[in-house]
């Protein structure tokens, strides 16, 4: 059912009568103070909660603010760790020279002492025969 010009008329036309006899039978003039004075009251609040939002971003900015510093002291200590194994890469290739120099200092002593053996060792062999 769809309502008529004439329908919506009469509705405007006596809604604030309507309205003022749901608000205890008071006239429309008070009722149009009340109306007012609700009006100002919700402003009133939702300037309150304008303010109290505007305070909660300010403390979620600081807290940003806060957790970024957090995280450039955390990347300063990741540089400083990044340092300090690079520092022990090159300790260790120090260490792995020395092994290596090692390893051919005792190589050649070894082939020295081999041949020292097999010299000592024929000679024996030589002098065996000779007795």
């Amino acid at each position: 059912m769809s309502l008529t010009q004439q329908d919506i008329d009469f509705i405007k036309s006596n809604m604030a009568v309507w309205l003022a006899e749901q608000s205890l039978g008071k006239p429309p003039a008070v009722y149009e103070i009340e109306l007012r004075e609700r009006m100002v009251r919700v402003e009133e609040e939702l300037k309150h909660q304008r303010e109290l939002m505007r305070q909660g971003f300010e403390q979620m900015d600081k807290r940003f603010e806060q957790v970024e510093r957090r995280f450039e002291q955390i990347d300063k200590r990741f540089e400083q760790v990044e340092k300090r194994f690079e520092q022990i890469d090159k300790r260790f290739e120090q260490v792995d020279k020395r092994f290596d120099e090692m390893i051919r200092r005792h190589d050649r002593h070894f082939l020295w002492l081999i041949g020292f053996i097999a010299t000592v060792g024929g000679l024996v062999i030589a002098a065996g025969k000779l007795w």
